[in-house]
């Protein structure tokens, strides 16, 4: 099976190193995209109302799926972005991405607090983007 080869970049010249991310992700292989996701569980009910920590657990949970179904996992994610309703609970969301990310090997990412998202329940969304090897062919 091919291999994805994967560089991090934590601080390129002339640039600070980033706190709970990296700077620059570069690879080869296969792009994959994963659209935003939120803390609905397969029935779309919110899961944890009013808690970024539970909400921000079913949203990695969604975004593992969401990977899986492509043939990657978070090994392979480049770029994380987080929309969230208030930058306040970046706190309380980073110790659960830490669950579910290597953080040795933290993808690029940005945060955005946003006015809201499309249910006024929800706290947080998560797009992904991720690279994986070529098929053998």
């Amino acid at each position: 099976m091919a291999e994805s080869q994967l560089t991090y970049i934590t601080a390129p010249e002339g640039v600070a190193p980033g706190t709970g991310y990296t700077q620059v992700v570069t690879g080869t292989g296969r792009l994959v995209a994963v659209s935003g996701q939120v803390a609905l569980d397969e029935r779309g009910q919110v899961v944890g109302p009013g808690d970024p920590a539970a909400q921000t657990r079913q949203v990695f949970e969604n975004l593992r799926r969401c990977l899986a179904a492509a043939g990657a996992t978070f090994d392979d994610v480049v770029k994380l972005t987080y929309f969230v309703t208030d930058i306040g609970h970046l706190p309380a969301i980073r110790p659960v991405r830490d669950e579910f990310v290597d953080a040795g090997r933290l993808p690029a990412s940005s945060a955005v607090q946003v006015a809201a998202l499309f249910r006024p329940e929800l706290l947080l969304e998560v797009e992904a983007f991720a690279v994986v090897p070529e098929p053998a062919g």
